[in-house]
């Protein structure tokens, strides 16, 4: 799994700096529509008599989104774009911060009723934070836990309220992405909890914010749970036992054993007494914190409980997980419905009056009756049973048959989703990927303009490919996962730069047919165009003459080395964009990636505005798209010989080894043999040795002097009489339209130089 925010190293690291990579994520759907499962879900009750209630959703396709609830229909009205990984958990604090965190190992604030802005980035935890808990009755905490078994306590006021900053220190903490008005991380005093738990404040090197480290667990902290007050706090995982804090200190109070297995979901009463726990050892447990002891065990569930809501008396508890089934507990009498179930595992709960929403790993969200201010009006319907308090008893009653039949047949609301993406492949031509989403559609896209070109629906995958098959070798120039849902094509340099096409093949018009096109840099240039156009009319963007990077304002003390950046004389000095990668505006894709200064970042190209910078930007991106310079690349030469078939009487044209582009085609080796055979010399261009290129040392072919002009210009008296020649590979009879590179791949498959035979075929 790549893991974002870990490409780099410390100025005082001795080996090579890793660049950063540079990441667009592709969309041919409807943005106001999740691509992949959803993780959270947040309510938020409206203020006013008029006003309408909000759902807030956040997803494994790193978005979060706004609906608008009315009765019978849900409205995205926002779409909150910042994390750069799976969004694993929400909460809202107050009437109008939303704080999400993410597989990306950040939390963020937004304010909730605006236009999706991200008002700021808390960068504190060393892995995947999994969960949140927030203070119902004070705003200002909210606690975070992850995989690394650090749980933090955050006071938001003073998290999220800048002071003044001091000269560069900040410098390192604003990153694009980091806050919506491009403000800087605040500085404060900070907090931390030493080994005896007392607190200590004085302020670190960055003079920011730090929160409370709540400190005792030695593995992956998967839920958490915090009183209406703020005053206690309760966590979870791996380890299998509840801990409880004191989130004003981060002391530990107690330690409550009981699950047999991780604990992946938490609740607490509103008076911080009652504890509800969910295992994926299949249990609930009601656990009494003055007791220090587990009250009640239920047995309701088949499989893990990975999902616990609760009436807002406490007295009965909504359940879900891994057996897709959703459950109504009472917890005194231990009397147990299944009111629903459905094709995806449950991952959380969230109710809204007389209606639970239901997130599972599908990118759909589905409302259900719940009743939940007077449960035991569903209840009264029957199909009943009591809960068990040994984990077996549910399993063992399912294989017996005697499974409940659920109250609720269908949702009475369905916020649809877009299947996501669950299986690619990258053609050889490296421009297309070939993609199968969740409900069976195939589909190719064109990824240097980020489009569907062809929607095959529900068609075998395999044979598809198969049909696609093109006997062509093209470098890997870049790279694809799935794992947000979409495609997500990944950009490192300097191998991304090692792809180039002839202008005719990708159908340039007014562009020499035989000029070499870079993949990679016309694509940059397609996912930049909106922001150069910013740039341009904000600053009035230039290349300086010097080479640096230049947007009327001083982005870089760091200057352009020859010993990492090689310029391409032969790049256009222009920023125009051609139609092969021009990305849509309808459907735009979003831009992951890091510069010198911060953390990741995410943003749709369309709503760049021309301030980032190489702070935000990898600095191989800009000065690409900027001074159309590339870093040193691999050979794109290929090396070969070039001798008569054997037993064939046409003479001897050349004795030493040639080198051409990879991307050459085997007509112009038929026009180069063409020449020599029947001029008494070379055509111009062509060196007496049997090289394909003239002032080139070693015998170099160029693709601009063999065959390029000598048959566009009008018959010259020789082509009159040319003969018709074929090149041969391993006795294989070669396409003109071939390159060296594929014959090399597919015909040779050889690791020493190629060998190429011609011969004259007689009767033409």
């Amino acid at each position: 799994m790549h893991r974002v925010g870990s490409a780099g190293n410390t100025s005082n690291s001795s080996r090579p700096r890793k660049e950063k990579r540079l990441t667009y994520v592709l969309n041919d759907a409807d943005d106001t529509k999740h691509s992949a499962g959803v993780n959270c879900l947040a309510v938020l009750k409206s203020l006013g008599a008029d006003g309408c209630d909000y759902l807030f959703t956040g997803s494994r396709d790193g978005t979060l989104k706004r609906w608008a609830l009315m009765e019978d229909a849900a409205t995205c009205s926002t779409t909150f774009e910042s994390h750069v990984d799976w969004v694993n958990d929400a909460v809202l604090a107050g009437d109008n911060t939303l704080v999400s965190c993410s597989s990306d190992t950040t939390l963020k604030t937004w304010n909730c009723l605006t236009d999706g802005t991200c008002t700021r980035t808390l960068r504190q935890h060393s892995d995947y934070v999994t969960c949140l808990a927030a203070a119902e009755k004070n705003s200002n905490i909210v606690a975070s836990g992850g995989l690394g078994g650090e749980v933090f306590v955050w006071d938001l006021e003073s998290a999220l309220v800048p002071l003044s900053k001091s000269g560069d220190a900040m410098e390192e903490d604003s990153p694009n992405g980091i806050s919506g008005s491009g403000n800087s991380l605040p500085i404060t005093s900070l907090h931390t909890i030493s080994s005896s738990n007392s607190i200590s404040t004085h302020t670190n090197q960055s003079n920011g914010y730090v929160p409370i480290a709540a400190k005792g667990h030695k593995e992956s902290v998967y839920a958490l749970a915090m009183s209406d007050s703020g005053t206690l706090l309760v966590s979870g995982g791996t380890e299998k036992v509840v801990r409880v804090w004191d989130p004003r200190t981060g002391s530990k109070t107690m330690k409550l054993r009981g699950h047999t297995d991780n604990i992946r979901t938490l609740l607490l009463d509103s008076t911080g007494r009652l504890c509800l726990s969910g295992s994926s050892d299949s249990m609930i447990r009601l656990w009494d914190l003055g007791q220090q002891r587990c009250v009640h065990s239920y047995a309701v569930h088949t499989d893990s409980v990975w999902a616990l809501a609760s009436t807002p008396t406490f007295s009965h508890v909504y359940s879900g997980g891994r057996d897709l089934s959703l459950y109504l507990t009472d917890l005194a009498t231990r009397e147990s419905l299944l009111l629903c179930t459905g094709e995806h595992p449950i991952l959380q709960l969230a109710l809204q009056d007389d209606n639970i929403w239901v997130a599972t790993s599908d990118s759909s969200i589905n409302r259900w009756p719940a009743e939940g201010r007077n449960p035991q009006k569903v209840f009264q319907r029957g199909g009943s049973f009591l809960a068990g308090n040994l984990s077996f008893s549910r399993a063992r009653v399912s294989l017996e048959g005697s499974t409940p039949v659920p109250v609720y047949k269908e949702p009475t609301l369905i916020i649809p989703g877009t299947p996501g993406i669950v299986q690619h492949e990258i053609l050889n031509n490296r421009r297309n990927v070939l993609t199968k989403d969740t409900f069976g559609s195939v589909k190719l896209w064109e990824i240097s303009r980020g489009i569907v070109i062809e929607n095959y629906g529900k068609v075998s995958f395999e044979e598809k490919k198969e049909e696609l098959f093109e006997m062509v070798s093209i470098p890997a120039w870049f790279t694809v996962d799935t794992r947000l849902g979409s495609l997500s094509i990944h950009l490192d340099t300097p191998q991304c730069f090692s792809a180039e096409m002839y202008s005719t093949d990708l159908n340039i018009i007014g562009k020499p047919e035989d000029d070499k096109v870079n993949l990679a840099r016309e694509t940059l240039k397609g996912l930049l165009a909106h922001w150069l156009a910013k740039q341009k009319q904000r600053f009035g963007s230039q290349p300086s003459a010097n080479g640096d990077v230049s947007s009327g304002k001083d982005i870089s003390h760091r200057s352009l080395t020859h010993s990492r950046i090689e310029v391409d004389f032969n790049a256009e000095n222009d920023a125009m964009v051609y139609p092969p990668f021009e990305f849509s505006t309808v459907f735009p894709p979003s831009i992951i990636t890091q510069g010198s200064h911060g953390g990741p970042w995410r943003k749709k190209i369309t709503d760049l505005d021309g301030t980032e910078d190489e702070k935000d930007f990898p600095f191989w991106c800009l000065d690409c798209v900027l001074n159309n310079r590339l870093p040193p690349r691999e050979n794109t030469k290929c090396s070969f010989y070039l001798h008569p078939c054997e037993g064939s009487a046409v003479q001897i044209l050349t004795q030493g080894k040639l080198s051409a582009p990879r991307i050459l085609r085997i007509q112009k080796v038929v026009n180069y043999v063409i020449e020599k055979m029947v001029l008494d010399k070379p055509v111009d261009g062509i060196n007496t040795d049997g090289t394909f290129a003239s002032g080139l040392v070693g015998g170099q072919l160029t693709h601009t002097v063999v065959g390029d002009g000598s048959f566009r210009s009008g018959l010259k008296p020789w082509q009159k009489l040319k003969p018709a020649i074929e090149i041969l590979c391993n006795n294989q009879v070669l396409s003109p339209d071939m390159s060296l590179a594929t014959v090399r791949g597919y015909i040779w498959k050889k690791s020493e130089d190629l060998i190429l035979n011609y011969r004259v075929v007689q009767g033409r």
